[in-house]
């Protein structure tokens, strides 16, 4: 395996862990943690998603040499986790493919793939500040897979 295709495997490793993070975030959330506040200015939960839809839709726009950023207008809950997922999705299948990488691998996971697994640690804050816990798990155990980035993820029992 040669260091580009040793990069676009860690990058597609990446994504699916955040599918297996995000995903158990956001599964089995009511539709008013979409809106819950902790703050007058913080985020609310559907803000947070609906910018880690952004920040996948930047990082497919770098990856393939023609760099644009959007702030998007949330959608309803449901609608917004089917973006996310969408979203990593197009950028996983642009990794799988043989299309040239146009920016460095490096700068994708500093910038919008670091930036998703910190905001997907927030929703799981605000969860449980909403009072909706999620169970504790040791995720170097989680099964994730190169790939899978979707919303049906395998989660322990």
């Amino acid at each position: 395996m040669t260091e580009h295709d040793s990069n676009r495997y860690m990058l597609r490793h990446a994504l699916a862990t955040l599918a297996y993070r995000a995903g158990k975030t956001v599964r089995g959330a009511s539709a008013s943690f979409a809106d819950f506040h902790i703050s007058e200015d913080g985020r609310t939960p559907i803000e947070i998603l609906s910018h880690m839809g952004d920040l996948f839709e930047w990082a497919l726009s770098m990856a393939q040499g023609a760099e644009k950023w959007k702030n998007a207008q949330p959608l309803p809950w449901a609608e917004e986790v089917n973006r996310f997922f969408a979203s990593l999705a197009a950028m996983d299948a642009f990794l799988a493919s043989e299309s040239e990488l146009a920016f460095p691998a490096e700068r994708l996971f500093q910038g919008p793939i670091a930036d998703a697994l910190t905001h997907t640690g927030q929703l799981a804050m605000l969860r449980r500040l909403a009072g909706s816990n999620m169970k504790g798990e040791n995720y170097s155990r989680a099964i994730i897979s190169v790939g899978h980035v979707g919303p049906d993820q395998e989660y322990p029992q």
